[in-house]
This record gives C-alpha cells, structure tokens and sequence, in this order.
C-alpha cells in the first residue's frame, strides 16, 4: 500500500531509545510490525485479559475486559488508517498498546493508587504505559522495556492531545527519551484515540444491555439512536430483538467511523498538511468527528454515564474495588517483606521511589490476582466487587 505524504513512514522514524539491536532483527519487518509484534508478545499485554473494562471482575464469559477492548479499538483504527493512507501497523500499536498502563479495577483502582501515591507525585495510567512499556516489561539482555521506536511511545503518550502537566512517570521518561511532549502527535495516533472512543462508546452499550443496566427504552430516548432503531425495524421486521439490537451497535459505529473519515480528510484538505512533521506542527488535532457527531456523541457519554458508569451497582463495586487496592497499597507499604521476594531486592530504601515501586507492583496486577491477594492477606474475600 502507497502511504499518503503525511503518514508516519517507518524509514524516517526517530529510532529506539537504545539503538543497539539492528543487527539483531528477526525476519524482513519494518520498525512498526516490530513494535506492534513487541506489544502483543509482552506479559503486560496478556494481562489486560484479566483487567476491567466497564465491569469489575466480571465473571460472564461474553463481557469485554482490557483486551477485548483493546482489540476492537485495533480493529476500527485500521479500517480508519487505511482509507486515510497512514500507517496501519504504527496505528495498530498504538491501539493495541494504549491501555497497557491501567490497574486493576480500571479507574476504581486508578483513583486508589492517585490517592495512595498523593504525596508522592500521584498516579496515571497513561503515563504508567510508558512507564511498563520502557522500563517495567523488560524481556530483553541488553535493555530495560520493550525499546520502542519513538513515534509508537510519542503516540502512546499524546495520543489525547499535547501534555502540559506532566507526571512524574512521564517526565522521567522524557528526560531520558525527549518525546516533544507539548506538540500534537501523529495522525496514526490521532486514529488511535478517536478508535478508542468509538470501541468504547457503542461496546459499553453491548455489555450495559447483557448485563440489564441498559434498556431498549433507555437507547430511545436519544434522537440518534432511535432514528436508527425504527430504521432498522422497519428494515428488519421479523428479525429477533437481540439481533437487532446488535445491528444498531454495528451501525452507530460505522455512522461514527464514516464520519470520522469525512471531517478528517477536510481537515487534511483544509490545513494542507504534506508531512507527518507538519502533523505535528499544524497546532490542532486533525482527527475528529463532525460537529453533529461530536454533539451526538458528547449526548452518548452523558447518557451512558448517568444509566451505566454511576448506575448505583457500578459505583458500589467502584467503592469495593477501591477499597481493595487502597488496603494492599497500605499493607505492602507498612511491611514490604508482604512483597514477593524478586520486589523485595529491588525495592529502594525511600520514597517516593518506594512508594512508587509498590504501586508498579500493584498497578501490573490483574482483576483476579488483585483479588486473591487481598484475600490472602486479609483473610476477607471482599464483598460486592462482581455485578455481573
């Protein structure tokens, strides 16, 4: 496939942080099949099949987790980056990668490491990405992480847009590998979060109408969604209710996706953009939604957080899942020989360096794992933590 002109291209990549495996390539892939092979081949990769995506530890086989999201999310973003002419293995990566960094207990467990880590730079699960993608996940002799070229780590951490406060994790990072924190990043990256938030907008309502926080009646009452309904009724007359209700799934995502790809190619028209670098410097986010769909869109979110995110079952096991973590943090901080004993050796004698390792220990963990170990070091299995 011929790459449009403001595609990122493999060949003019920044490089590795530590370029000192050249010559030790594996088979005839670019610098990004590399990356996206790295990513999926990583421990912390495979872990995102045991983290929350929208429910806590849930125990149905069919409910999205990490990993599944995260899957999705690759699938739409190369629908999106090949009709655009970029870079679909850079794209890919970066969708596969981008929540890497979350805990346990999605944003529950991302709340109780922030207030655990309060006095001590606090916590963030983007930069936590980088942090496991440089310098935790470390397979590799020569080298800490998984030493990923500089575009894939420049998208992983501006893939939402410029930093202007940056955290502790990432401004270590960035100290050791500059990634012009403050500049937009690359279009593949741009994809990469308009991915996510199309994956996650009309999945959730896959998994909130299986769980029965969601109701067919609750979708009609946005004008969106019902138009779309009553279309494909009247499309579909015979066909059962659940299989309908997957078709409006499947049809408000490529509602978004077309969209998507109309206001982005007038943006690329409009701002004349001829290079990935010019990306980066045109100082706004070319990448987006239409403004009917981003006011459609913000409509979704609202709804989607009043009758799922803080449904009160879902904020219950948010309290739970809370509470969990914030009572390993604490047990591990009052006696670290709790540790396995591979943390114990490399645990400094001070924080926040302490503390901060503590939280990288707990942030890796899974839903499950999270679980046995407050059981096994309680003696309470915690209550209230699956609603599904």
């Amino acid at each position: 496939m011929v790459l449009a002109p403001y595609a990122s291209d493999p060949d003019r990549s920044r490089g590795r942080e530590f370029a000192l495996e050249s010559a030790s390539a594996r088979g005839p892939r670019s610098a990004f099949q590399r990356d996206r092979d790295r990513i999926i081949h990583s421990i912390a990769f495979r872990r995102l099949r045991h983290k929350t995506q929208v429910f806590v530890a849930p125990d149905g086989d069919h409910y999205r987790v990490r990993l599944t999201h995260s899957l999705e999310v690759a699938q739409i973003g190369r629908v999106i980056a090949r009709a655009l002419g970029l870079n679909e293995d850079l794209t890919e990566a970066l969708c596969l990668a981008h929540d890497i960094g979350h805990p346990p207990f999605g944003h529950a467990g991302e709340d109780a490491l922030q207030a655990a880590l309060a006095d001590h730079g606090g916590f963030d699960h983007n930069a936590n990405t980088l942090r496991v993608l440089m310098r935790l996940d470390s397979p590799y002799i020569e080298h800490d992480g998984l030493n990923l070229t500089w575009d894939t780590l420049e998208g992983l951490a501006k893939h939402n847009g410029p930093i202007t406060r940056v955290p502790w994790a990432l401004a270590e990072l960035d100290a050791a590998f500059p990634l012009d924190l403050h500049s937009h990043a690359s279009l593949e990256a741009q994809v990469a979060a308009i991915s996510d938030d199309i994956a996650y907008d009309n999945h959730d309502i896959d998994d909130g109408l299986r769980a029965g926080f969601l109701t067919l009646d609750h979708l009609l009452e946005l004008p969106a969604l019902a138009e779309q309904w009553y279309a494909i009724e009247a499309r579909f007359p015979a066909a059962p209710r659940d299989r309908l209700l997957r078709e409006l799934v499947r049809g408000q995502i490529g509602a978004m996706v077309n969209d998507v790809l109309a206001e982005t190619r007038a943006r690329i028209t409009a701002s004349g953009v001829d290079s990935a670098d010019a990306v980066r410097a045109v100082g706004h986010t070319i990448c987006g939604f239409s403004a009917t769909m981003r006011g459609q869109e913000r409509v979704l979110k609202n709804f989607m957080y009043a009758r799922l995110y803080l449904h009160p079952e879902q904020v219950a096991a948010a309290d739970a899942a809370r509470d969990v973590i914030a009572r390993l943090y604490a047990a591990y901080a009052a006696d670290p020989a709790l540790l396995p004993v591979t943390w114990q050796a490399q645990l400094p004698g001070s924080d926040p360096a302490r503390a901060r390792m503590i939280a990288d220990y707990i942030a890796g963990m899974t839903d499950r794992f999270a679980i046995e170990q407050f059981t096994r070091l309680t003696g309470e299995s915690p209550r209230g933590l699956r609603n599904v």
